[in-house]
C-alpha cells in the first residue's frame, strides 16, 4: 500500500481493532526508508503502555510523481 500523509490520520481512529492497527503501522514501517521505536512508558499493574514510532517516507514512495 503506498502511504500519504492523509493515511497518517486514519490510524488515531478509536476504537479500532489490534489486527487492524498492526496492518496499518506495518505498512508505514514498511514505507519507511528508516525507522525507531522508543517504549516511553510502561505500567505493569494495568498493562498500559505508550509506544512511539519515529520514521521517515521512502520519498519515491510518499511524494507524488513529478513534485521533487
Amino acid at each position: 500500500m503506498k502511504w500519504t500523509v492523509n493515511d497518517l490520520n486514519m490510524i488515531e481512529k478509536t476504537p479500532t481493532s489490534p489486527a487492524w492497527l498492526q496492518t496499518r503501522v506495518c505498512d508505514i514501517i514498511y514505507n519507511s526508508t528508516n525507522c525507531r521505536c522508543k517504549v516511553e512508558t510502561t505500567n505493569p499493574t494495568t498493562g498500559e503502555y505508550r509506544i512511539v514510532l519515529q520514521g521517515t517516507f521512502d520519498r519515491d514512495e510518499f511524494t507524488p510523481k513529478g513534485t521533487y
